[in-house]
């Protein structure tokens, strides 16, 4: 089930709103632990017991982790963060980590394992140990979102970051709640904790809530769907000229952000709908003016994700590696940082898919991150002016998600080649420009283009709500439904991860 269809926003939602208001207050939680299991399981109900062994070894985890060594039961409060960890606690934490991982691993990578082992035996001669396994895994939406955030509760009790959570239903609710099940942002139980224990439910979050479900339907539907189109054109073409290879890559960076910023905006507008207050998961991330920055403004909740539970690990392991290590004139903190930041983006690229491109695409980034570190982003961005290095920076981004959209890397290089020129073009490449010089793609990639450089953002738009804000959200949800009407493409692209 999708938030841009029919079925979501004119029955599922209704009765979901309804029965919850409906319900006493003590039993709102497990409404939404149901409602989310009947929501991520209408496609494939078998995919709920992956969700549901995940809660349940990680809810008792954390409760073996947050019971000190004598007592009976897990405490109520967080663990000192300084104290060291009994057996049972360092125990616990690695069966959590280990079953998400496991899950994670099994079901997203068993597939790329095999087929890279058979491809490997066969090109050093030994095809006689190729695997050859007969069945594939399928991936169950949204696992590698819900597995993160199911592991970052019981790290954050661990760390004596959070109070490990008594009530089943309410981590079951935790983990499971539907606005951000399948597509993030990732929210950590350290944001949400005081919020399962007491909320507001208030008209101002309610229609903030209803404002940012609009538009970020808005953005999914008239805005991520037709550049989506456009993209899959030129992506999917058997040749195409230089002008539409650039159009179909920047057509594509436009559908990627307003597909899962759209999401994202929906995601935090039902979570205010709720109550619940989750944490912004963009800001604006193309007028970046450094990679660096750009991380710091896309897919926020992943980046700190990364970056508090992956990235700042590693520093530490490798602090004690490179220590005191000079090579090139180059200090220690960098390599330090280097290392770190390589590794942590490269887990990051696979995290988005079992392929090689993604892992590319995650090594780029890191490589440079760790050049802005190395050279500083003021020695080589400092005397540009800002529009250059906002134009200079979508480009770098812009060439990377050619690794990230095509399949294989023989893909992205041959596309990356009409970009630059190289490569025949057959004679009917230019029936393309036919197809993707439409006024209404021509018209959409302008109004993007225009929303992503100079438009308001909605997590900011949305603060204040007057009569003239809400007439443009009421036209926009409007133009949404027509649209879902007539559009036969309408896929979530973070749906696969």
């Amino acid at each position: 089930m999708v938030f841009s269809s029919y079925l979501f926003l004119f029955y599922f939602l209704p009765a979901v709103l309804l029965l919850y208001y409906a319900s006493p207050p003590r039993f709102r939680h497990l409404l939404l632990t149901l409602s989310s299991y009947v929501f991520y399981g209408w496609a494939s109900p078998l995919f709920t017991l992956v969700l549901l062994v995940s809660t349940v070894v990680d809810y008792l985890a954390g409760r073996v982790i947050g019971r000190r060594t004598g007592e009976a039961d897990a405490s109520a409060q967080v663990l000192d963060p300084g104290a060291k960890r009994a057996w049972h606690q360092r125990a616990a934490l690695a069966a959590s980590i280990a079953s998400n991982i496991g899950l994670l691993g099994f079901f997203k990578y068993f597939n790329f394992a095999v087929e890279n082992i058979d491809a490997l035996v066969t090109w050093v001669g030994l095809p006689g140990l190729r695997l050859d396994v007969a069945f594939k895994v399928t991936l169950p939406l949204g696992i590698s979102f819900y597995t993160f955030q199911s592991m970052s509760y019981t790290l954050d009790v661990y760390l004596g970051r959070v109070a490990p959570i008594r009530s089943f239903v309410d981590f079951a609710c935790y983990v499971s709640m539907f606005p951000q099940l399948v597509a993030g942002p990732i929210v950590r139980f350290s944001e949400v904790a005081d919020q399962f224990q007491a909320r507001t439910h208030t008209i101002t979050k309610f229609a903030r809530g209803v404002a940012l479900l609009c538009l970020g339907l808005a953005k999914k539907v008239l805005l991520a769907n037709p550049c989506g189109q456009i993209a899959d054109m030129a992506f999917d073409a058997g040749s195409l000229g230089t002008l539409e290879a650039w159009y179909g890559a920047v057509a594509y960076a436009f559908q990627i952000y307003f597909d899962f910023s759209g999401y994202s905006d929906m995601a935090i507008g039902l979570g205010l709908m709720l109550g619940f207050v989750f944490p912004r998961n963009f800001d604006a991330p193309y007028r970046s003016q450094s990679v660096s920055e750009f991380w710091r403004r896309w897919h926020i909740s992943l980046s700190t994700w990364l970056r508090d539970y992956v990235f700042l690990k590693l520093s530490f392991v490798f602090s004690r590696r490179l220590d005191g290590v000079r090579w090139l004139g180059v200090h220690d903190s960098v390599w330090i940082y280097g290392a770190a930041a390589m590794v942590t983006m490269l887990l990051g690229g696979l995290w988005h898919g079992a392929a090689w491109n993604f892992v590319v695409w995650g090594g780029l980034h890191g490589a440079l991150l760790v050049l802005e570190r190395v050279r500083g982003v003021r020695s080589i961005y400092g005397r540009l002016p800002a529009p250059v290095r906002v134009a200079w920076t979508f480009l770098v981004v812009l060439i990377t998600w050619v690794f990230f959209r095509t399949s294989d890397l023989p893909s992205a290089a041959r596309y990356l080649g009409r970009m630059v020129g190289l490569g025949d073009v057959q004679d009917g490449a230019g029936l393309l420009g036919g197809l993707v010089y439409q006024p209404y793609f021509l018209g959409t990639m302008v109004v993007s283009g225009l929303i992503v450089w100079l438009g308001p953002q909605a997590w900011d738009w949305t603060r204040t709500l007057t009569w003239q804000k809400a007439a443009a959200i009421v036209i926009l949800f409007l133009l949404s439904i027509v649209a879902l009407t007539t559009q036969a493409y309408n896929p979530f692209i973070y749906f696969i991860f």
